[in-house]
């Protein structure tokens, strides 16, 4: 089994120059405001307050990164991945001005962060493809970047209804259902998929 059991906050930063050095995988975390990507965090890395939650959308405004041990029963290989909280997008009462701001800031991580593994990026499990979202995976597949899409707060659809939702949510996202792993972070479901494709990322 691979499991993240002891994780840090390192800083935020907005420029490259100022983002932490590291030698680790890093995986970063996307999607719109309010999607859960905080929390997200914190389920997979088993804490409460390693990322900062909020009911406020559009609160997180910086990159934030955080340092993560992981242990991988199968192999006993131990090591370290960085994890990176990225400001959300398409929060309507956003200007313009900060949206382009948000851009800008996304992008340069992209292109400078040499680190950077793949994307996580989170989409809600009650809403249907968003044309943002689309866009995301756009530029992630024009980078060759590795991904996948987490639905988050599969709770609060009935259980009976979950695959035919990641069914017509990946037809809209132009995905296969597979790419798609549905999260409750209240019931604490759906981490293990997660886990796999991180280590199959990070375990040679």
């Amino acid at each position: 089994m691979f499991r993240l059991v002891q994780s840090f906050f390192v800083k935020s930063a907005v420029e490259p120059a100022d983002y932490p050095a590291s030698a680790f995988a890093e995986f970063a975390f996307v999607g719109r405001s309010n999607v859960g990507k905080s929390t997200l965090i914190n389920l997979i890395t088993g804490t409460n307050k390693l990322a900062k939650t909020s009911s406020t959308p559009g609160k997180t405004k910086l990159l934030n990164f955080f340092l993560v041990r992981y242990k991988d029963d199968e192999t006993g290989t131990e090591g370290r991945l960085q994890l990176t909280d990225l400001p959300g997008y398409g929060y309507a009462s956003v200007s313009q001005a900060e949206m382009e701001k948000w851009r800008r800031m996304v992008m340069h991580y992209f292109e400078e962060r040499e680190s950077l593994k793949a994307i996580l990026v989170l989409v809600d499990i009650r809403h249907e493809a968003d044309p943002k979202d689309i866009m995301m995976l756009e530029i992630l597949e024009a980078r060759e970047m590795p991904y996948c899409v987490v639905a988050t707060k599969a709770d609060k659809i009935p259980k009976t209804k979950v695959k035919g939702t990641i069914q017509q949510l990946a037809k809209g996202l132009g995905l296969e259902p597979e790419q798609i792993f549905p999260v409750s972070a209240l019931k604490k479901t759906g981490v293990e998929k997660i886990y796999e494709w991180m280590r199959s990322l990070v375990i040679e």
